[in-house]
Parts: C-alpha cells; sequence; structure tokens
C-alpha cells in the first residue's frame, strides 16, 4: 500500500473541500450539469478516464436530487475518491475566486455554504 504523506493528504484535503464548493454550486445551478455530463463522454472518448471512473462519476451526478447523498458521494473520502478526484470532470464549476474561498473555508474549519460561495 502506498504512504501518503502530510503534502497529499493536505491536497486531498482542500480538492474535497473544492468538490464540496463544486456539489453545494451544483445544487443551486442545475443547469450546469449538462457541460459536466459533456466533459465527462469528451474524457471517456479521449481516454482521459476509464469505464469505470465515468460511470462513478455518472452515477454521482443522477444523485443530484438527494442533495445529502449528492454531497456525500462527491466528497466521499476513500482512495478510490481521492484518485478520481485528481483528474475530476467538474472543471470550470468554480470561478477562482470561489475556488479559494472554499479552500480557506477549509483551512479554518468553516462549511461551505451556497451563500458563502455565490
Amino acid at each position: 500500500m502506498k504512504k501518503t504523506g502530510i503534502k497529499d493528504e493536505n491536497i486531498d484535503r482542500q480538492i474535497i473541500a473544492i468538490h464540496k464548493a463544486i456539489a453545494i454550486k451544483l445544487l443551486a445551478r442545475t443547469e450546469l450539469l449538462e457541460q459536466v455530463k459533456q466533459r465527462l463522454k469528451d474524457n471517456r472518448e479521449l481516454g482521459k478516464i476509464n469505464y469505470s471512473q465515468f460511470i462513478n462519476w455518472y452515477s454521482i451526478i443522477e444523485m443530484i436530487d438527494d442533495p445529502e447523498t449528492f454531497i456525500n458521494a462527491m466528497t466521499e473520502d476513500t482512495p478510490y475518491m481521492r484518485k478520481i478526484r485528481r483528474k475530476t470532470p467538474f472543471i470550470g464549476i468554480l470561478t477562482e475566486e470561489e475556488r479559494r474561498i472554499a479552500i480557506e473555508q477549509d483551512a479554518i474549519g468553516v462549511t461551505a455554504s451556497i451563500e458563502t460561495l455565490l
């Protein structure tokens, strides 16, 4: 089993915070889901993600009608999810400012919310 260092743990924690912010924004602006679905399809066709990753992300997107489940799936802290979040299909959902706020709030222990992100 691969050992992870503090740096990797910090990066993974930040990526989870970013994905929580992404989930919250997608819940507020579901019209953004179409671009995510298209990016997923494009990444699959280009070989950037494998079929398992495609199905995993697509299944998570389909959970959007259950906000708590959707957020939990987007932020699940497992080795597999840590791995696939590194090649996220959610590029372009958050602005740079929203991304910065999500990371800063996580660093000080504040839970992200729609109000603080938007």
